[in-house]
């Protein structure tokens, strides 16, 4: 029988340069482009640019945002996925879809919807003013908008495998004497628990670098911009130092993605290697 892999030399090193060429293009000469601005001024330049109070301040609230969002994205995902795994009721394509939605719909749609409910002419916005609470162009909005682009991820990536895994061995463990807590956290999350780690990871990632919905409700305020805002806004800089600032500023960015690709790489090994089967224990009511 002939395999698929006795093409001809000619189709596959067609195939192979073609991936070797788009990965060059679109993925190797830009980071080169990158490192090559960031450290075109010196050392001196490129670490007082990145230890200037706006990117200080960049830095400090891309990765304040980051903490609030992913344990918030993770928590939710981990209980739709119980839910929607474990339970049937009405609905449950729908609430699939809803979670879908962030991955369907511009980012700058999700950040206007949230302009139009807390903005100062938004549906809250009176109420919001007579009160004296912020939520645009504070750090709530900028939560929430990232918040709503990256809470499919980990719901996403535990849904299907929570399905394929099935609910024998939680069955087995209720009938042992296990209550829901004991069930969750010595019987399901151990089974879960990379694809929770790989969600988080990739919650992270699309944080950190989220732009649109951000740019919506985060606007121009100095103080509140995360890294990908303080980029642009130096980028547009006229100053002659603002395009260096906005390489290096890109520098820690891509450097952050880089150990989260690194981390990434790590839990899919990690989770792909060979494990013990241990046999179900008798699990205490107590």
């Amino acid at each position: 029988m002939k395999r698929a892999t006795t093409d001809s030399w000619v189709v596959r090193y067609l195939l192979i340069g073609f991936m070797l060429a788009f990965i060059l293009i679109f993925l190797v000469f830009p980071v080169c482009v990158i490192l090559i601005e960031a450290l075109r001024r010196g050392l001196a330049f490129y670490f007082s640019a990145l230890s200037a109070k706006h990117s200080i301040s960049a830095i400090r609230m891309t990765l304040t945002v980051a903490a609030i969002v992913v344990p918030l994205n993770t928590i939710f995902g981990v209980c739709a996925a119980w839910a929607i795994t474990h339970f049937k009721f009405p609905g449950k394509s729908l609430l699939i879809s809803l979670i879908e939605i962030p991955l369907w719909v511009s980012p700058v749609v999700g950040g206007l919807v949230f302009a139009l409910i807390f903005g100062r002419q938004g549906w809250l916005g009176t109420w919001l003013e007579t009160h004296q609470i912020q939520i645009l162009f504070a750090l709530p909005g900028i939560v929430l908008a990232t918040a709503f682009v990256t809470f499919p991820f980990v719901a996403r990536g535990l849904i299907p495998l929570m399905q394929a895994q099935g609910s024998a061995e939680e069955e087995a463990a209720l009938t042992l004497g296990a209550n829901g807590w004991q069930l969750f956290w010595r019987v399901t999350f151990p089974k879960i628990k990379w694809g929770v780690l790989y969600g988080m990871i990739l919650c992270n990632a699309r944080a950190m670098g989220e732009f649109g919905a951000v740019s919506v409700v985060a606007g121009s305020v100095d103080d509140k911009m995360t890294m990908p805002l303080q980029i642009e806004n130096y980028y547009q800089a006229l100053g002659p130092g603002g395009l260096p600032r906005a390489f290096a500023l890109a520098s820690i960015l891509l450097l952050l993605s880089v150990i989260t690709l690194a981390i990434k790489i790590g839990l899919e090994w990690r989770s792909l290697a060979p494990h013990t089967v241990r046999p179900i224990k008798p699990v205490s009511p107590h």
